[in-house]
């Protein structure tokens, strides 16, 4: 592998062909690595909580339901859409979604390598590019969560506009806005990211001597490219006259959630944000200590995406860890100065990190974890479908894996398919439902299953949980426990002495 010095802006342009030529192979070997490392939850499940909702509803999708009106959730028509697309190529396995993640992934480690080759030497960026993928598993988007998929139109947005002296810079703008428009209907919370590269390509305009009234022309141009992909499902919603419940969904409901006690900072962070402290230091001390990047005006606008994107992660009122997974692309790039192979210590930073962080993966480990889990998932799938049907004798979710309904082929009695949106106590003022009543109402079809988790992930509402447990012992028996994500899930089934409701008010999924 060739490690010469990195292009001029000039000599790219001119000599693209050539230039991609020369970085297949550094382009192959990451794509290679990507799928290799995320290989360890292909065909899981249950790999993660939040893709198994997307998986669902855009699996159904297919059959003519929508997005907040036949399943109800809060993230943008975009991402169901992926995963609809997905399912109606590859089928509706989990494994679908997950090899569909690790192309995108690999797609992010290719533009993270071009935009790293501007400061570093090919075998330094190609380290750069590993670290950004293995930072992107490590903060729990090994599967296939949101953060996988608007990844590579941030960094889309960075490799159009990095480049302030492009003759058609104006241009690339304009589409780099409308990939912005685009990631904002995979999860609304890039809009600081978003906003930052549209300052940007403003400064950058500033600069060339536009006049202010070209340059507010532009700033409306670019507002209503990024827009467009939603006003786009805003007018597709009115038009069928659900606007109202794409309003609640996307935008009220988010400010009616409760915040978490931890807010946007819990202690269990010091640990879980040190990788990103370490590279995003490192590389700031490198840039002014050790070796100045060239050219530092590109480093330094790696150095204001970060900061964006940090903006990104913290935007919500409830941070998780795995909203970190924003940054790492962005961080990997501050980091090149630390990173590059020509500087002070060599190579030595570049395959030390690399290997903390592949260590850090614990492969092995999570592979005898992630076989353990998808066995648990066909046992407790296998223990229901006995007692459920896809017409009216459903099973119903109170807490654990999603993707037990499709396992199990059952039908779904509430709209509300995601567990956490009836038992989380944060959720209670935010649906378009009473939380207590719609419990009610799922446990008056008397489900021929229930399926429980002995701790709840979020804080559970307590009256609801009442009403859940009382009904359990009254008409339910418990058929299966099985260990999952360190939780005990437990698979009830109506006791025979219990007749099962005459119809059911829910949802059924049309086969």
């Amino acid at each position: 592998m060739s490690g010469d010095a990195p292009l001029t802006a000039a000599q790219k342009t001119r000599a693209a062909p050539a230039w991609l030529h020369a970085d297949a192979v550094c382009l192959l070997l990451l794509a290679v690595f990507t799928f290799a490392h995320r290989a360890v939850w292909f065909g899981d499940p249950v790999a993660d909580f939040d893709e198994q909702l997307y998986s669902f509803i855009g699996w159904r999708m297919q059959f003519g339901e929508l997005p907040f009106v036949d399943w109800w959730d809060r993230k943008p028509f975009g991402l169901f859409a992926i995963f609809g697309l997905i399912h109606a190529l590859l089928g509706p396995s989990a494994l679908a979604y997950q090899l569909a993640a690790a192309a995108v992934t690999s797609v992010s480690a290719w533009l993270t390598f071009l935009l790293a080759r501007r400061c570093v030497d090919r075998v330094t960026a190609t380290f750069t590019a590993a670290i950004a993928v293995m930072l992107i598993a490590a903060y729990a988007n090994y599967s296939a969560n949101s953060e996988v998929f608007f990844t590579p139109l941030m960094l889309g947005m960075a490799v159009l506009l990095v480049d302030g002296d492009h003759p058609r810079f104006a241009r690339r703008a304009m589409l780099a806005m409308l990939l912005g428009g685009l990631a904002l209907q995979v999860k609304y919370t890039v809009l600081p990211q978003c906003l930052f590269f549209g300052c940007w390509a403003l400064w950058v305009e500033y600069r060339r001597g536009r006049s202010l009234v070209l340059l507010a022309g532009l700033a409306a141009i670019i507002a209503l490219l990024g827009l467009l992909p939603t006003l786009g499902v805003a007018l597709f919603y009115a038009v069928i006259g659900e606007f109202e419940a794409f309003w609640f969904a996307n935008f009220a409901s988010f400010f009616e959630r409760a915040a978490a006690p931890q807010g946007r900072w819990t202690s269990s962070f010091y640990v879980g944000v040190s990788p990103l402290v370490v590279l995003s230091v490192g590389g700031i001390y490198a840039a002014f200590r050790m070796k100045r990047p060239a050219p530092f005006g590109g480093w330094a606008f790696f150095a204001a995406w970060a900061l964006s994107a940090l903006a990104s992660v913290l935007l919500p009122s409830t941070v998780y860890l795995y909203y970190y997974a924003a940054l790492a692309a962005p961080v990997a790039l501050v980091a090149l100065p630390l990173l590059d192979r020509t500087g002070p210590l060599r190579i030595a930073p570049a395959i030390l990190l690399s290997a903390v962080l592949l260590y850090l993966l614990s492969l092995p480990a999570r592979y005898e974890e992630s076989l353990d889990q998808r066995e648990a998932a066909h046992q407790l799938a296998a223990a229901i479908a006995p007692h459920v049907d896809d017409k009216d004798n459903c099973l119903w979710i109170w807490d654990g894996p999603t993707a037990l309904y499709r396992l199990s082929e059952s039908c779904v009695p509430t709209r509300y398919v995601y567990p956490d949106h009836l038992n989380n106590a944060l959720e209670a003022n935010a649906l378009e439902v009473d939380q207590l009543a719609e419990v009610r109402r799922v446990l008056a079809t008397r489900p021929g299953a229930i399926v429980t988790a002995a701790r709840g992930v979020t804080i559970r509402n307590p009256e609801a949980m009442e009403i859940v447990e009382a009904t359990l012992r009254r008409d339910y028996e418990p058929r299966l426990t099985v260990n999952m994500h360190e939780r005990e899930i437990t698979a009830w089934v109506r006791a025979p002495a219990s007749a099962p409701a005459s119809a059911t008010t829910g949802t059924t999924p049309r086969r």
